[in-house]
């Protein structure tokens, strides 16, 4: 149960209740989801993450904004939000969906592949046969998709053999709701293995946390030269694999194998996550096990994730309820430490680490300096994203009626079954 103490936060600061003001009348504050989507459609017009003379391309960190303005829509409904999404969208896709504008599939990036998710929202509310077939080309991407011998996908072409735990968000999530929605469920034993494997060749013994990459080829100077494994714990990584957990799993049959073994990697990684919480902040640490390392810092994307991926797992009975108080705390300190309003009112997230990535650059004894070194960014979208996503879990948690309608919904409460709002109105 989420504690009086944070209850009494959200009265305060205006968290509960995430319906917009429909009127001059409505007295109700705006929930903190809803001010930071409103905020975020003003500062990236159109979902325009990059600057006017910047090429705009299709990317992950567009996705993770639209899947913060997302959570907001489920939650209110408003045709602001989703007439967002579709303007974000549809600049690249041509006439009749068959192409999508900056897309390369002979990159074999899997970072490219997480847009596909708003082609699916779109399809899902519109019906437009045109979402379908761009959605069916980022598809067509995870057919051809390079593997390792054991059948893991690589994160990027140009670098052979390698996995990375933001893999798993990349793909598996998407993976999973266009196998549900277009009837292919022998896609669903590969999705769990990209899970097995990941956390089969990542995962510590000794912490139960996982590390960021892993070199099935072992010639990486980050490489261990036994395990393949990268040697410093990043949170971000391990938040990107715990929501592609819970944003997955809903896809899965109840009595399908695979979701028991999902499931049984959330809680591992869930119990070892908890034992590294900042006891004063709530917060996670950018090097995970080093609070006192030399330039170590409380970092605000990883919190967020580590707070929505642990109050949506208690939501839909993944998790045992206590991890809620976890989830409030760390939510309680991105709030106090990562929220800022200027004097308009306009909202911003800071403290987002810069993206970061182990390159052939990257030795063993460099990589903890590498991490701890990552400058911030503020008002970066992926970090607006998932603060929307984190803050939808925190305001509707305490409402029992729409926790057990969400609880119902066998693809988890918000990402198959969009409500029927018409474009334009």
């Amino acid at each position: 149960m989420i504690s009086l103490a944070f209850a009494a936060m959200c009265l305060v600061l205006g968290l509960c209740g995430a319906a917009r003001a429909q009127d001059s009348q409505e007295t109700q504050p705006q929930a903190m989801s809803v001010r930071m989507a409103d905020s975020a459609m003003k500062r990236w017009p159109n979902g325009r993450i990059v600057p006017a003379a910047a090429p705009w391309v299709w990317d992950h960190a567009t996705s993770v904004l639209l899947q913060g303005i997302t959570a907001v829509w489920h939650d209110t409904g408003s045709s602001d939000d989703f007439n967002y999404i579709q303007s974000a969208v549809d600049p690249f896709l041509s006439a009749d969906g068959s192409s999508i504008r900056t897309y390369d599939p002979m990159n074999f990036s899997v970072d490219d592949i997480l847009l596909g998710r708003q082609l699916l929202l779109l399809y899902a509310t519109t019906h437009d046969e045109k979402y379908h077939r761009a959605a069916a080309l980022i598809r067509q991407q995870i057919a051809f998709q390079p593997r390792t011998p054991e059948g893991g996908f690589w994160h990027i072409g140009r670098r052979p053999q390698q996995m990375s735990l933001d893999n798993l968000y990349m793909i598996e999530p998407f993976y999973a709701e266009y196998a549900r929605t277009f009837h292919e469920p022998q896609d669903f034993a590969d999705i769990t293995k990209q899970f097995v494997l990941t956390e089969t060749h990542t995962r510590d013994p000794k912490t139960g946390l996982l590390y960021p990459s892993w070199d099935e080829a072992l010639d990486q100077p980050w490489a261990d030269k036994k395990t393949g494994a990268s040697p410093v714990f990043w949170s971000r990584a391990m938040g990107w694999n715990m929501m592609a957990l819970v944003e997955t799993i809903p896809y899965f049959k109840p009595d399908d194998p695979g979701r028991a073994k999902l499931l049984a990697i959330l809680n591992r990684l869930a119990a070892a996550l908890v034992r590294y919480q900042d006891p004063t902040t709530g917060l996670w640490y950018q090097v995970t096990d080093k609070p006192q390392g030399k330039g170590n810092y409380l970092e605000a994307s990883s919190s967020c994730m580590f707070a929505y991926s642990m109050a949506k797992a208690v939501r839909l009975g993944y998790l045992p309820a206590r991890y809620s108080e976890f989830a409030a705390r760390a939510y309680a300190g991105v709030v106090k430490n990562f929220v800022k309003v200027d004097g308009n009112g306009a909202m911003a997230f800071t403290g987002v680490a810069k993206g970061s990535d182990l390159t052939p650059d990257q030795t063993r004894e460099n990589a903890y300096a590498f991490y701890a070194s990552v400058p911030v960014n503020d008002d970066d979208p992926r970090g607006a994203g998932v603060f929307m996503m984190a803050s939808v879990e925190m305001e509707t948690a305490p409402h029992s009626t729409q926790r057990a309608m969400r609880a119902a919904d066998p693809a988890g409460g918000r990402a198959e079954r969009p409500k029927p709002v018409t474009p334009g109105n």
